[in-house]
């Protein structure tokens, strides 16, 4: 019931059309009962060889048909505009309750799952309140109209339906219960389906070059064969309904035929055209059962989808605001004390330790560690994407938690390993790091991360980006995404890793371009390039979650043996590269 009242909420601005559905369902119900018992006034009409009655009544059911197709052209037309409104509804609210998300609700779900979530699963709960909505109206209201009507004809005939009517449901029952539990199981085959698409659509560079092609192939033929494989014992189950139903109709009508065949030759209490009539009603009852288990099924499939979309609305943000959260961050100065952090409470190992760490506004750190040794774990607390588990984080002489997360992550910007553009035009990317950045804005943007030059060989601030970026080189998008961190002025930047495909006299320009235009902001520049990292006013070199080793780039190479191996890989056993002096 819960999940039901959840996913209500969103018929809201639909509601009209939502009630609308059933009462014209209703009225075409009521109308459509009326014809059979209206034919058989004008077939005994015909027999008495009297026309004005066969005219009269001729009239009344054309008229009848005109205002059945009427209301159910009406309760389409409403059905169509509540179902997809509401469907819009499901997709925004889930939509919105993503962007509230921490990266650990997310790594909760997985994004394939999300995809599935609000595209297949919506689509299926869609489909199943549009027959609740129209059918689960007209179907029930049609048995109970059928039934009454040939009890008024039949009398005693109609029990049949009292026999008929118990077994198939009880049949019907039984093949949905068995089909359902598959039903529930191709969900997360479609997740998984999605997931290789998506990996393979975002990663297709990689599979060419390597030539993968033929693997990714396989993995997709895998989840697609496993989904193929649960609809078919699923669907191999309810197929059994339509031989159920055909032997429920067929049965039903021989008996109705047999005992009225009786009453008209023996009893004489039926005539001819009342047989009519009930034949046509005994049809309309079985139909209606039909149509019943088919939202049976369709309900059976959208359990399942409503379930998983519940969870999605219902899951609580890790990351909150407090109440009278501050919303100015003083300065970019940043304290880490005593911090700790693990992704999952189940984790057993922490992913940072003990990490006590003071940085002052305005400096340039460089972090230095292998893959896996917490370097972009460390930054990525800052912006509060994750909470830190033990200890304290403070940015301005401030707790983290006690900032708005908006007027936080204004005020610090992040250059991803992952260089993330969107589809749109230069000038669409760059204001997604300011709005309403000015031109001045945007050329100083520019300018500081060395794009002036190749955005304008490409077409200016108008040139069309692909979706990701595509139609540019890596160190392109990676120039464009560092102008887009430094249009709002931030005071803090964090570059991870965002200079690697950029050649070492563009890096060089661009940290020159920090110093000269961004003195005030705090700068934390995450590589695997020693020279990167060299003219930093202090280095902080990670291993395995922990700080090794913090000092200026003389200091480590003549103190810790981590740093000066690094730096000795690099360089050719202490070779010269480009430093920008403090």
């Amino acid at each position: 019931m819960k999940i039901i009242k959840k996913l209500l909420e969103s018929v809201n601005g639909y509601w009209r059309s939502t009630i609308l559905t059933p009462i014209y369902v209703s009225l075409e119900v009521v109308v459509d009962t009326l014809i059979p018992f209206t034919m058989t006034y004008l077939l005994k009409s015909l027999q008495q060889g009297e026309l004005t009655p066969v005219f009269i009544y001729g009239g009344i059911i054309i008229a009848l048909a005109f205002a059945a197709l009427a209301l159910g052209a009406l309760s389409g037309a409403q059905c169509a505009i509540s179902s997809s409104g509401f469907a819009r509804n499901l997709r925004r609210n889930m939509f919105y309750k993503i962007q509230t998300f921490s990266f650990n609700n997310i790594d909760k779900f997985s994004n394939a799952s999300l995809i599935t979530r609000m595209t297949t699963d919506v689509a299926f709960v869609q489909n199943a309140f549009m027959m609740i909505i129209r059918t689960a109206v007209r179907s029930p209201l049609v048995l109970i109209f059928a039934v009454v009507m040939s009890i008024i004809i039949g009398g005693p005939i109609s029990l049949i339906y009292v026999v008929i009517i118990p077994v198939m449901i009880a049949a019907l029952l039984l093949i949905f219960m068995m089909a359902s539990r598959h039903f529930k199981k191709v969900f997360k085959k479609y997740d998984k389906l999605n997931n290789v698409v998506e990996e393979n659509i975002s990663g297709m560079r990689v599979v060419k070059s390597n030539v993968r092609e033929k693997h990714e192939i396989e993995k997709f033929s895998e989840s697609a064969n496993d989904i193929y494989a649960i609809f078919s014992k699923a669907q191999g189950i309810i197929v059994f309904a339509g031989p159920v139903m055909q032997l429920s109709m067929y049965t039903c009508i021989t008996l109705i035929f047999y005992f009225g065949a009786k009453a008209i030759l023996g009893e004489g209490v039926l005539d001819l055209e009342e047989l009519s009539a009930l034949i046509t009603y005994a049809m309309q009852v079985l139909m209606s059962l039909m149509m019943l288990s088919m939202i049976f099924v369709q309900t059976v499939i959208a359990k399942s989808s409503a379930e998983r979309i519940y969870e999605v609305l219902t899951e609580t943000p890790d990351i909150v605001n407090k109440e009278n959260a501050l919303t100015t961050v003083k300065d970019g100065s940043i304290d880490f004390d005593n911090v700790s952090f693990k992704y999952s409470a189940g984790a057993e190992i922490d992913s940072l330790s003990k990490i006590d760490l003071h940085i002052a506004s305005g400096e340039t750190i460089g972090v230095l560690g292998s893959t896996g040794s917490g370097k972009t774990t460390l930054v990525q607390l800052i912006p509060r994407l994750y909470d830190v588990t033990e200890g304290s984080l403070r940015v301005g002489g401030e707790n983290v938690e006690d900032y708005d997360l908006t007027a936080l992550r204004k005020s610090v910007s992040m250059v991803l390993q992952k260089n993330v553009l969107f589809s749109g035009t230069v000038r669409e990317n760059l204001l997604w790091g300011k709005e309403d950045a000015t031109d001045e804005e945007i050329a100083r943007a520019l300018e500081i991360s060395a794009s002036d030059e190749f955005v304008q060989r490409i077409g200016g601030l108008e040139a069309r980006i692909e979706q990701s970026g595509a139609n540019l080189s890596g160190g392109q998008r990676q120039r464009l995404c560092i102008a887009r961190a430094i249009i709002g002025n931030p005071k803090i930047l964090i570059m991870d890793d965002s200079t690697s495909a950029v050649d070492m006299n563009t890096d060089l320009n661009i940290r020159k371009a920090f110093k000269e235009f961004m003195p005030e902001t705090t700068k934390i520049i995450i590589a695997q390039r020693v020279a990167s990292v060299s003219s930093c006013d202090r280095i902080i070199v990670m291993e395995d979650g922990k700080i090794n080793a913090v000092g200026t780039h003389d200091e480590l190479l003549a103190s810790n043996e981590i740093y000066r191996d690094i730096y000795q890989s690099q360089t050719n056993e202490g070779g010269d590269f480009d430093v920008v002096k403090n």
